[in-house]
């Protein structure tokens, strides 16, 4: 038997025409870097996406103009679709019934609507997504947990993630909903899998969508992402998969390409060889529609061709491409940049050292960069 073959028994989630969990074949995603206003664009990237092997394609909503683009979009393509609903939740009404899939952030969930229970939140969300007839998927990112979890878990963040995971099954079970999957994420692939399979013992029967956020730029951004994949679905665990990586427009496809080897090699027993992980770790977001400037892509490979002098020197790089990942996301980093339309924030450890101009910024993360790695230096 394949190895693909020995996976968890989960139920059976449907998204649109794609069955996710229950024996299904494993699916892989991608997401749309285009803007969801501009309909042709991004409809013809949901088309090739689709054409190299997306079962599901993923588009940003951040506003009602957005969601009037992708109900277009709907009536242009039959490429099942998925919105993420980020920090507009109450944009769900307005865009469930153009989407087979519907994700929310249970840590970005937390901040809006405060004075309303997580619980009359979340049971709203399901009633939506229940009414369109679409699946939900709940997104657990590491940058993004909320503090509560963060406070029953004191220095274990997987345990806050999983435990956030958790609930948030049960809160949709308690209201009838139980068309959904969940995601757990990291850029550091062995969290990936510790908290994916501490999830998986406690609801083995809840499918899994497999990602490393913020994977980066390739080759690197393939080997982490490899790390976790090869380990989780040789023990049964993941149903659906994305590769996130940091890609110029004109190549997300890649990404669908790559999760299908990985599948290929997994399958077939064949295990890459890959570099341990140690030194210096740059993480990058995604490209997608969300980018504010599209130097983002540019700058984050001029990030890794500038620091390559420090590849030695445990020190971890955060490059964002937008204001939803970028002010959580780079807290973790030693050095974190998120960028503006005009301007890219820059972070040390999480305190802000300020903003500065796209050709500018590279010389000043330089200065902290040395500075930070002669301060490691003179404590060791």
């Amino acid at each position: 038997m394949s190895l693909l073959g020995i996976r968890n028994k989960t139920r059976a989630v449907r998204a649109g025409p794609v069955q996710i969990g229950d024996g299904a074949p494993i699916s892989v995603q991608s997401m749309c870097a285009t803007h969801t206003q501009d309909v042709a664009a991004t409809t013809a990237q949901a088309e090739r996406l689709a054409k190299a092997g997306a079962a599901l394609v993923r588009v940003a909503v951040d506003s009602k103009a957005d969601a009037e683009g992708l109900a277009e979009i709907h009536r242009r393509t039959d490429v099942p679709l998925v919105v993420d609903l980020q920090e507009h939740y109450r944009l769900a009404p307005l865009v469930a019934p153009h989407v087979a899939k519907l994700r929310y952030n249970p840590g970005h969930l937390h901040h809006h609507d405060r004075a309303k229970p997580m619980v009359d939140k979340v049971k709203w969300i399901a009633d939506v997504a229940g009414a369109a007839g679409c699946a939900l998927r709940v997104g657990v990112n590491c940058g993004s947990v909320a503090p509560e979890y963060d406070e029953k878990f004191p220095g274990d963040q997987v345990g806050a993630i999983v435990a956030c995971a958790v609930d948030h099954c049960a809160m949709l079970e308690a209201h009838g909903f139980t068309n959904f999957v969940v995601s757990i994420k990291d850029s550091d692939p062995a969290k990936v899998v510790e908290a994916n399979e501490r999830f998986a013992r406690q609801r083995p029967d809840v499918p899994i969508h497999l990602g490393v956020t913020e994977a980066g730029l390739l080759p690197f951004g393939e080997i982490k992402t490899r790390i976790a994949f090869e380990k989780l679905l040789a023990h049964g665990i993941g149903d659906t998969l994305r590769v996130s990586l940091t890609l110029p427009n004109d190549r997300k496809h890649e990404e669908v390409e790559i999760g299908h080897k990985i599948l290929r090699d997994v399958r077939e027993g064949r295990f890459r060889s890959v570099p341990e992980l140690e030194g210096l770790n740059i993480i990058s977001c995604p490209s997608c529609s969300r980018v504010e400037n599209e130097a983002f892509v540019d700058l984050a490979e001029k990030v890794r061709e500038m620091t390559t002098y420090a590849a030695s020197h445990d020190v971890t790089i955060a490059v964002m491409g937008c204001r939803v990942n970028g002010p959580g996301e780079t807290d973790d980093a030693d050095l974190g940049l998120w960028c503006g339309p005009k301007h890219v924030n820059m972070k040390r450890g999480g305190e802000k050292v300020g903003s500065f101009g796209y050709d500018e910024v590279l010389g000043v993360l330089k200065v902290e960069l040395d500075d930070l790695i002669a301060k490691k230096a003179a404590r060791a």
